[in-house]
């Protein structure tokens, strides 16, 4: 997946933009990505994530960072063997772009206001 430009409340992905919070997978971007308590990172709000079996999660936790990834969640993600990094979606994404490289099984899910 090639991310060419992310801007606050929007991201370009594969020559498609979108405005709304996204999950980006080896082979599709599902967008409209909403969590069921807004700025904090329940383990159902991973499930589609989970589903693909990846080695790596990426969470882009928001323009500001204003999205909490609670110790539950990086725990149950751990105990998955999922490999989970955190940082402001911009950092996120270029995080995203270099490992994409060494590993097939990487995922990003994007949180792109706050």
């Amino acid at each position: 997946m090639q991310i060419t430009e992310y801007t606050f409340g929007r991201i370009a992905i594969n020559g498609k933009t979108y405005q709304t919070d996204v999950i980006i997978t080896p082979h599709s971007v599902k967008d409209k990505w909403w969590r069921k308590q807004g700025h904090n990172l329940a383990i159902e709000d991973l499930a589609d994530v989970i589903a693909t079996k990846p080695e790596i999660v990426i969470i882009g936790s928001g323009y500001y960072g204003r999205m909490h990834v609670p110790q539950a969640t990086r725990d149950y993600l751990e105990e998955q063997g999922i490999r989970l990094e955190v940082a402001e979606t911009a950092e996120a994404i270029n995080r995203f772009i270099r490992l994409q490289q060494e590993c097939a099984r990487i995922v990003a899910a994007l949180h792109l206001t706050c």
